[in-house]
């Protein structure tokens, strides 16, 4: 009864161990486990070592301040972005975060960003998300709102006000830049979209 769609499969194992007992070492599990097919006890491979960092000072917990943010990186028209966590500034393998400021009345153009999953807070301003093949959908956030685009998903951003700065912060799952701009025509009137989950089951913002 989960709430996923795929095919659950639950397969039963029976062990017979016979005469011979497995013994457990110390922090180890099982250290020898059956072979196949013809019952010798065979010693199992051992667990990779944990990897520590001879330097906690400096391999682990970075703050970035907010005044050192760095503005070199690849911006839009419009659009400037600052990086606080990457892989040039603290090591970052996977993510990239910094922020982003959209100018009064200003948008980017249609586009995706391959693989990468993107994840935009609001802090200040309003934000409008238009998204689809036509960029036929569109929802707004405010501040305080979290905004998430998956994969290779058309989509455009838009500052929402022709009078004030949008601020957000924002967070890739790659720190690889990954920006495919798109040529598309967009409707005219895009259908506005609700946030639809458990806890809002009729829509919200």
């Amino acid at each position: 009864g989960g709430r996923g769609g795929g095919v659950r499969v639950v397969v039963r194992v029976t062990v017979d161990l016979r005469a011979e007992h497995v013994s457990r070492g110390e922090g180890q599990g099982l250290r020898r486990q059956r072979g196949e097919g013809n019952g010798n006890l065979r010693r199992a491979p051992p667990h990779p070592p944990v990897p520590t960092l001879t330097d906690w000072k400096h391999d682990g917990v970075r703050v970035v301040p907010g005044d050192q943010l760095d503005g070199n990186v690849p911006s839009t028209p419009g659009m400037d972005r600052k990086a606080a966590i990457n892989f040039a500034r603290v090591g970052a393998q996977k993510l990239w975060a910094g922020t982003v400021t959209i100018h009064a009345d200003a948008k980017t153009g249609a586009h995706h960003h391959g693989p990468l999953e993107s994840v935009i807070y609001v802090i200040k301003g309003r934000a409008r998300m238009r998204w689809g093949e036509k960029l036929e959908f569109t929802a707004e956030a405010g501040p305080g709102d979290f905004i998430y685009v998956p994969p290779y998903v058309p989509h455009q951003e838009i500052n929402a006000s022709a009078h004030e700065t949008l601020e957000c912060v924002l967070c890739r799952s790659d720190g690889q830049a990954v920006a495919v701009n798109l040529d598309i025509e967009p409707v005219e009137k895009p259908e506005n979209v609700l946030w639809v989950d458990p806890t809002h089951p009729h829509g919200g913002v």
